[in-house]
């Protein structure tokens, strides 16, 4: 062999050496991690920046959904824009912004503090709860938004932008699923169901679990599916730490997961791990994380490049997603069949008809809010959604696999107090779903101030327009001295107990989801014990006042409050009309002066008008600013004297004290009040609250020398109240302790504690 021939074979050989070394093909490999994953993005975005092809993607969990978006067609910018939107954090919560909440079907606000769901039938290991957070949001929302390129792509991910694997783990077999067909947001779905946390979903008839159980970084399937010639890899996993016999989540992480291979192929790839030190759940520091991904991709560019030669120019790439992204096109999504698994064919015809309208086609932004009021009725425990396109029609067929939910609630509850106002609290619910829905529920309040019970059957409609027909009872008993003797700081009120029984049949339909319009009508038997002065004993008769009246009301109600108690955020409004008309009776005791019994004596029929509004306003992000105001106009008269007056009048109760304790002043027909509240909050579920309230009367209502009823001299008096109050919302209740602060009383000043819901039935005279 000649000198030439051999410097040729050797020019030949470095030649080819060279682009063997120069990769062709970029695999990008991103690790499950919970809200750390959010650091993939800045990894996306700075090697699009910097022209970096990739040709392939693999993830785990959340590296999966991120993955996903990309692969779909998504940029870098456009993915921070969607994970760092308050939807986004809301869903991964497995909360919903308030604009989706049914108010038609919200429980009703009671003293539960630890609601439990049971089946009788079932064991009571069966019983307990397998997933944290509601998966129903981010069930929704994965096809909401995947299901478009899923279909126009034949459901093949290599038809993708980028051609897409993700893995989820089958806990039955012990191995990794890899997908690389089907439907696309089920898959990203199942790589995310972290045990406990979001509940697992069934594909081909095996529960699948988080793809980071057994294969956290999905190195193998990258190499297995594509080959490539470069890994880029990036890990934000939690590294394996020892199991501690005093920490049960280390010993179930050990107990289910496998220990994963965190390196790229050889010297065919990098590895970047940037800063993800925030808690698996956490996607409050989204930018903070994403910011992370990109610095450390930067700093591991040099190395990038001087194995990857063949860079993508921001107009090939821009051509590549155009063309993906013109597949995927949601308004295009009509949905006319509708497929149901799980459920009889009553409760079938039950979900059909609160999603199909008189089976009429509708597109996909029509579904959102039907699915989401069918979804807030607690009959129906979980649905999964699947759309399927028929090729044929170019419509499509909404697949839902779901179950009922156990039919027993029961509300566990109470109120601790350093005052007397303890209590406990226990509700019992029983839902069946058929063609319509049914819930039956009775609960039962027993304290020293507080006694009773209310039960209730409600029939739910489904259809265009829902509605509810509901029958209802209540007793309650109320015992304002007996519960002012022991550490209240407020003058101890004379004898007086009150008595309140109702019988009601409601009517309600909803307006827009946040609102509802009901109507009810009733009878009630109220009655007052009391005396007339202080001067008693054991040994004398109270005086007995009873009003027996029919009554009809029409209500308008909106609520988005977050909490049931110590809001946040949102807005309250309730405005109600209400005729009365009835008959008084009247039996004076031994200490009274006024000796005359009146039976059955007709009382004016009067109208009663109530507005109540609150709104919690954020300023920024640790201080929030709330607004409350208060009307009443009542045409009511006087009863037989002024204590069975006042006693009957709408009393003014915006804190929660204030509805346990009985003070004239705060009681008036017609009244008009305003407050300001101020909340700030340190750090999650801790807040330190200030209220102020100004109340009107338009007319006090006074007592004649001989024990009867006047009114003052219009606005003749006002009155301050406020509270300042730190609390702490525990999983279970709040936690308070605080000041409140009554102008114009002998003692101004009450110190109060308590856990738990301050929260009654309703009296049926407010």
């Amino acid at each position: 062999m000649t000198v030439i021939a051999r410097y040729f074979l050797l020019f030949l050989f470095l030649f080819l050496a060279q682009f063997k070394i120069k990769a062709q093909k970029v695999g990008l490999v991103l690790s499950g991690g919970g809200a750390s994953g959010l650091v993939h993005i800045g990894v996306l975005k700075a090697l699009e920046d910097n022209n970096v092809p990739i040709n392939y993607i693999a993830g785990t969990s959340i590296g999966s959904l991120i993955g996903a978006y990309y692969a779909a067609g998504y940029s870098p910018k456009e993915i921070e824009q969607i994970v760092k939107a308050e939807f986004f954090k809301n869903v991964t919560k497995g909360d919903l912004p308030a604009k989706y909440n049914y108010l038609l079907k919200k429980r009703e606000d009671y003293a539960a503090l630890v609601p439990i769901k049971l089946n009788l039938k079932n064991p009571y290991l069966k019983n307990l709860p397998t997933n944290l957070i509601n998966s129903i949001p981010i069930d929704y929302y994965l096809m909401e938004v995947f299901t478009g390129i899923s279909n126009t792509s034949k459901s093949n991910f290599d038809s993708l932008m980028i051609p897409f694997r993700c893995v989820a783990s089958d806990i039955e077999d012990k191995k990794s699923v890899v997908f690389r067909s089907g439907d696309l947001p089920s898959a990203v779905r199942a790589s995310m169901s972290y045990p406990f946390y979001l509940r697992p979903i069934s594909i081909d008839g095996k529960l699948l679990f988080d793809g980071g159980l057994y294969n956290n970084f999905p190195t193998d399937v990258m190499m297995e599916e594509f080959k490539p010639d470069y890994i880029i890899g990036c890990n934000v996993a939690e590294p394996s730490t020892a199991p501690d016999e005093d920490d049960l989540y280390l010993q179930l992480r050990n107990l289910l997961t496998n220990k994963a291979n965190f390196k790229p192929i050889g010297e065919n790839g990098v590895l970047i791990e940037p800063w993800s030190d925030v808690s698996l759940f956490n996607f409050e520091n989204a930018q903070r994380l994403i910011d992370s991904g990109y610095a450390s991709t930067i700093r591991q560019l040099a190395t990038i490049k001087k194995q990857v030669a063949n860079l993508i120019t921001q107009e090939e790439l821009q051509a590549k997603r155009k063309k993906i992204r013109q597949q995927n096109t949601p308004e295009k999504i009509i949905f006319d069949k509708i497929e149901i698994i799980g459920f009889t064919t009553n409760q079938s015809n039950f979900i059909k008809r609160s999603l199909f309208f008189r089976n009429k086609p509708f597109p996909l932004h029509y579904l959102k809010k039907r699915y989401f009021k069918l979804l807030s009725d607690d009959k129906v425990r979980t649905l999964f959604p699947v759309a399927i396109l028929d090729s044929v029609s170019g419509n499509y067929k909404l697949k839902l696999t779901g179950k009922t939910e156990k039919p027993f609630y029961i509300d566990v509850g109470a109120i601790i107090s350093n005052k007397p106002v303890s209590e406990a609290f226990l509700g019992i619910q029983y839902n069946y779903l058929g063609k319509i829905g049914i819930s039956t529920y009775a609960n039962g309040y027993l304290g020293k101030l507080h006694t009773g019970s209310f039960a209730r059957v409600r029939f739910d409609f489904p259809g265009r327009l829902p509605f509810f027909i509901e029958p209802n009872a209540c007793f309650s008993r109320w015992d304002y001295f007996s519960s002012s003797a022991l550490f209240y700081n407020l003058q101890r009120p004379a004898y007086l107990v009150q008595e309140d029984k109702y019988a009601e049949l409601k009517v309600g339909i909803p307006v827009g989801n946040i609102s509802q319009f009901n109507m009810a009508g009733g009878f009630t038997e109220w009655s007052n014990f009391y005396y007339q002065n202080d001067q008693f004993s054991k040994l004398d008769t109270t005086d007995k006042t009873y009003f027996d009246y029919w009554y009809g009301q029409a209500n308008y109600n909106i609520n988005t409050l977050n909490r049931k108690m110590y809001a946040t955020e949102g807005m309250y409004l309730n405005a109600r009309a209400r005729f009365l008309t009835g008959f008084e009776s009247y039996y004076p005791g031994n200490t009274s002066s006024d000796t005359v019994v009146e039976i059955n004596r007709p009382h004016p029929n009067w109208l009663q008008l109530k507005f109540t509004f609150e709104q919690y306003i954020r300023t920024f992000k640790w201080f929030k600013l709330g607004v409350f105001a208060e009307g009443v106009y009542s045409s009511q008269g006087f009863f037989r004297n002024y204590q069975a007056s006042i006693l009957s009048a709408p009393a003014f109760n915006p804190m929660p004290e204030t509805q346990t304790i009985f003070i004239e002043d705060y009681r008036a027909h017609q009244y008009v009040s305003g407050g300001f509240k101020t909340v700030t909050t340190p750090f999650k579920n801790f807040d330190i609250r200030f209220e102020a309230y100004l109340f009107q009367p338009i007319n006090s209502i006074l007592k004649t020398e001989s024990g009867g009823s006047k009114y003052s001299i219009p606005l003749l008096n006002q009155y301050l109240l406020g509270n300042a109050t730190v609390v702490y919302t525990t999983p279970v209740g709040p936690i308070s302790i605080g000041l409140n602060y009554y102008d114009k009383n002998p003692t101004p000043i009450s110190v109060f504690f308590h856990f738990g819901y301050i929260i009654f039935n309703k009296k049926s005279i407010d």
